[in-house]
């Protein structure tokens, strides 16, 4: 705190373009993941855009290169451009890709100003009422921001926020979508991702009972038939035939049977966010959530992202947790293990170890010495 209230005295009254190489002390803070650092210098007017750099750099970038999605989103709120470049010509998603920070690039391609959402929440022309009610906004922001398009994600998000789980609640939200969607299409650069993610909202059924048939696994193998079908028939349905982004989901999963990969949710996560879903991280079994790190006790197959989840999921799963706990048996029985070492026998592995490591230190200093001369 001592070192905040310093910073606030005395930092903020420098011209922060003029330290070492151009970084300012937000594109320091963003890059190091101070996410309280970054919260105290934005509300003390940070420049956000500056891009004095020595190579052109913005905070937005060293944020995405931290891979802290909330730093990235924190910049992205505060007003930061998202296609300024940087001496080689790249933009912050072009760099946050390019070291592998996906998510922070998921974030920055799938950002949407509240500004432009709080629009609707003040009555326009001759309205006697705004077409959405001001605490609707916040709610219906996070939905739009979300980058996980489960549709079992979005229904509990739905269900998170007491305000959304009411019919008409839903409507006006579905026709501010609508309006914005009507905007994208008439904008030369399109939000394609915005009017997926509108579409796939447009659903007033009785939530609970939704969640179960998208989760609801046939009795054959687990999957969940009734969810493939629904993101299909969202994408069949969705009305600009001319976007690029419909085409590409169509080609993708026309050929493709039911059952078989790839399923529609992945073939939309990668559209949508440019991540290959299901290949590089865990994902929660319930609600396709990135990073799922809860195994069911049983079968040991199926990964939860929380202990609501595998609840949620259980109805189902329990149909074929024995068959995939007995499937894991018997591949740990036919897996070959490795015999325990004798004393003697870890003794000789422990110094041949220990041999080779004085070898390459010995030839790590040969190196050293023939660089020097």
């Amino acid at each position: 705190l001592r070192i905040l209230n310093c910073l606030h005295t005395h930092l903020l009254k420098f011209s922060f373009p003029s330290l070492l190489y151009g970084m300012t002390p937000l594109m320091h803070a963003a890059y190091k993941g101070k996410a309280d650092m970054c919260r105290l210098l934005l509300q003390n007017g940070a420049d956000v855009n500056c891009n004095q750099h020595e190579y052109g750099y913005t905070a937005l970038m060293f944020a995405g290169l931290s891979g802290k999605t909330d730093i990235t989103s924190m910049m992205l709120d505060a007003g930061a451009e998202t296609d300024l470049v940087n001496s080689v010509g790249r933009t912050a998603a072009q760099m946050a890709a390019f070291v592998g920070q996906h998510d922070c690039v998921t974030v920055i391609n799938n950002f949407f100003s509240r500004a432009r959402l709080e629009y609707y929440t003040r009555p326009q022309g001759l309205e006697r009422e705004p077409k959405l009610p001001p605490g609707l906004a916040g709610p219906l922001h996070k939905i739009i921001m979300t980058t996980n398009l489960n549709p079992v994600k979005i229904v509990m998000l739905v269900k998170e926020n007491p305000v959304l789980v009411d019919v008409a609640a839903l409507e006006k939200c579905y026709q501010v979508m609508d309006l914005l969607c009507e905007q994208c299409v008439k904008q030369q650069d399109m939000n394609e991702v915005l009017k997926c993610l509108a579409f796939l909202q447009k659903r007033d059924d009785k939530l609970d009972a939704l969640v179960k048939s998208l989760l609801r696994g046939r009795d054959s193998d687990g999957f969940p038939q009734y969810q493939e079908k629904f993101i299909r028939d969202c994408i069949r349905k969705f009305p600009y035939c001319e976007a690029t982004l419909l085409q590409q989901l169509v080609r993708s999963i026309a050929p493709v049977e039911i059952g078989n990969d790839p399923t529609a949710f992945s073939v939309l996560t990668q559209a949508l966010t440019g991540q290959m879903a299901f290949v590089d991280a865990d994902y929660c079994a319930t609600c396709g959530e990135r990073g799922a790190d809860k195994r069911c006790s049983l079968c040991k197959a199926v990964i939860y992202c929380s202990l609501s989840c595998q609840k949620l999921h259980w109805f189902t799963h329990k149909k074929m947790c024995r068959s995939l706990q007995d499937q894991n048996d018997a591949l740990e029985k036919d897996t070959p293990r490795l015999k325990e070492l004798k004393d003697d026998e870890s003794d000789l592995v422990m110094e041949t170890a220990n041999f080779l490591q004085e070898l390459c230190l010995r030839a790590e200093e040969k190196v050293a010495a023939a660089g020097e001369s």
